[in-house]
């Protein structure tokens, strides 16, 4: 009996282990599975990165050369913007020497610039109106 109890024991530790084993190479059937998928995961990400970092240059470029077109049409309006300044001067001299030479007392206001100081300049009408 006492052999009849140790076969049965020993068959009991034989189908435990034989189970461990099947478990335990489950699981690194799994873990290898993860780590493959982790591994494509990254190497999917670094060539959607390489492929967007290959696209910078050129936007890069692109706005660089709208840069480069702003700027020369900033330098354009500022030099247009001083020349009728100059203008506006000019004329303002003319009619103040035809006030004085017709002997009328001429005061030509000064001219405000409203893109430099536009708290100067009367204020827009608006529809809206708190004493209706």
């Amino acid at each position: 009996m006492a052999a009849a109890q140790k076969l049965a024991s020993s068959f009991d530790l034989d189908e435990k282990k034989r189970k461990r084993m099947l478990s335990n190479r489950e699981s690194v059937r799994r873990s290898r599975a993860r780590k493959q998928k982790q591994k494509e995961d990254l190497s999917n990400e670094e060539s959607a990165m390489q492929k967007e970092n290959s696209q910078f240059p050129e936007k890069i470029k692109v706005i660089e050369e709208q840069f480069t077109e702003l700027e020369c049409s900033n330098n354009e309006l500022s030099a247009q913007k001083m020349e009728l300044n100059s203008r506006i001067n000019s004329l303002d001299m003319v009619l103040q020497n035809m006030g004085q030479a017709m002997g009328y007392g001429v005061h030509i206001p000064e001219t405000t610039d409203p893109l430099i100081q536009p708290w100067l300049q009367p204020p827009f009408p608006t529809a809206y109106n708190p004493d209706i």
